[in-house]
């Protein structure tokens, strides 16, 4: 048998490069939010994959973007603090750069300056033509000795062992960090809280998504009448201002329910129990820049 291999691979690029749908697709178990909005991912979120003569553990990081409050600051200092601490890189760009872009630039100084083990995913193929395609690959070819150069479109599953054999093969050897039955270090109540702010980011109007946080008060594992395992989990809505809230609660509560029958099914089907999912929205108009909010955000060591 092969000697087992383990480490630390953090997956970083810009805001809605596709990391999030990477990282699920990878660990084949829905751990982080995915919207089509960006700044998605507000945490380093970890996926563990158990392999037969491995396990990887994927940290998913906030997109790099423009900083504007004490949160996004945050963002952006877990995403390249992840880098000096994992033991591989993966990149992810867009096929359709035509050139390295800003935020791509920054990365990628970041990763000369920690000169690691980096594997360049290029996402969303689908979107261009060959040639451009091979100009865009000939452009970071010529800046980094990359481990390897993977074009893909992130949604399709026949990527997934490509990018995991090469992966796997960077790998030093050594032990398996978590068990082989877990795929997340997130605790349920984080999940939750995960999956309630994914809904919100999907259905709410463009202005109010990233104004909201979601703290869960309450969850409790009971049996119901019928011996069956239920969760009874309370959650708030934090948003910025009234009028966020009326559009979070919509016109009879009509929105709010739909955000909490959205996530009650994701989240039966992710935790294999019947939920009760019960939602409120409260105004915190300072909560961007509040610290003891914002810490919940750190990187967590």
């Amino acid at each position: 048998m092969e000697n087992f291999k383990s480490g630390f691979v953090a997956i970083i690029g810009r805001t809605n490069v596709g990391k999030s749908t990477l990282t699920n697709l990878l660990v084949g178990e829905k751990i982080a939010a995915i919207a089509n909005k960006v700044q998605t991912t507000r945490t380093a979120i970890r996926g563990i994959i158990n392999r037969k003569n491995s396990q990887i553990v994927i940290i998913d990081t906030p997109g790099i973007h423009k900083p504007k409050t004490k949160l996004n600051e945050t963002m952006i200092e877990t995403s390249f603090g992840t880098i000096s601490e994992v033991d591989e890189i993966i990149f992810i760009i867009e096929a359709t750069s035509e050139e390295i872009g800003r935020g791509d630039r920054r990365i990628l100084e970041k990763i000369k300056e920690a000169n690691k083990k980096t594997i360049l995913i290029i996402n969303k193929i689908d979107l261009v033509q060959k040639e451009k395609l091979l100009k865009l690959i000939e452009i970071y070819r010529k800046e980094y000795n990359f481990e390897a150069i993977i074009p893909i479109s992130a949604i399709k599953e026949k990527y997934k062992d490509i990018i995991l054999d090469e992966i796997e093969k960077n790998l030093k050897e050594g032990p398996a960090y978590y068990d082989i039955e877990e795929y997340t270090d997130q605790t349920l109540r984080q999940l939750a809280e995960e999956t309630i702010r994914e809904k919100a980011l999907i259905v709410l109007e463009q202005e109010v998504p990233h104004g909201i946080y979601v703290e869960v008060e309450k969850m409790e594992l009971r049996e119901n009448k019928n011996k069956e395992e239920i969760y009874d989990i309370e959650a708030t809505i934090y948003c910025l201002r009234n009028s966020h809230k009326g559009i979070i609660i919509g016109k009879n509560g009509e929105m709010l329910k739909r955000i909490g029958r959205m996530a009650r099914i994701d989240m039966e089907k992710n935790f294999g129990t019947k939920i009760n999912l019960k939602t409120w929205v409260k105004v915190k108009e300072d909560w961007l820049d509040n610290d003891a909010i914002v810490k919940k955000f750190k990187l967590k060591q």
